[in-house]
């Protein structure tokens, strides 16, 4: 059993180990791996240095994110006041053109001793006017008599006989008023009895 152990181990050469020995007996250095650390201290930095270099890097990183979450913050709030603001002074023209017309009321009443029909030519003048700025500002007039009833925009008020075909707007009641396709109001309508009624 001995001879076969002994055939399995490999022949140590003790020249080998005794340079072994020697080199690692080296005055001032402990062993292999601090001679292979020492070459690698004058090739790279310290862990020191490379720790110190990542703070810095980190720094830098932190302080650009600070500052980007600053701006978009910044974004964010002047975008809330220009919306804000759309809003609350998206009628500014439509309100400028108003007050043409005012002014046109205005002088209508400072007139002293005026007659009927001279305050009739003056408000029908004036009506033209507001039309003006409706037409400027896409703000259509709904006034459908003898059109087929629309729900969408009209309201019935009432349904009356009528030589009209059934369904038919027979009177308008309050003339309504959309803004391009959208209904600001809908024409109160009355409208005629569908046949069997």
């Amino acid at each position: 059993m001995q001879g076969s152990e002994n055939s399995h181990k490999p022949d140590i050469n003790q020249a080998d180990m005794v340079d072994t020995k020697e080199e690692a007996n080296v005055p001032g250095i402990s062993s292999d791996a601090t001679i292979q650390t020492g070459e690698i201290k004058e090739t790279q930095p310290g862990v020191e240095q490379l720790l110190k270099d990542a703070e810095i890097k980190a720094a830098e990183h932190h302080d650009a994110w600070l500052r980007a979450k600053a701006e978009t913050e910044n974004i964010r709030k002047r975008s809330q006041s220009d919306i804000a603001n759309a809003h609350k002074y998206a009628i500014e023209n439509f309100s400028s053109e108003l007050l043409s017309v005012m002014d046109s009321l205005d002088a209508a009443l400072a007139v002293e001793n005026a007659s009927v029909e001279s305050f009739k030519n003056g408000i029908e003048l004036t009506q033209k006017q507001l039309m003006s700025v409706f037409d400027k500002y896409n703000i259509k007039l709904i006034d459908p008599v003898g059109e087929k009833f629309d729900p969408h925009y009209h309201q019935a008020m009432c349904i009356v006989d009528s030589d009209l075909a059934p369904n038919t707007v027979v009177q308008v009641m309050q003339k309504g008023y959309k803004l391009h396709e959208r209904i600001i109001r809908p024409a109160l309508v009355s409208v005629s009895k569908a046949q069997g009624s």
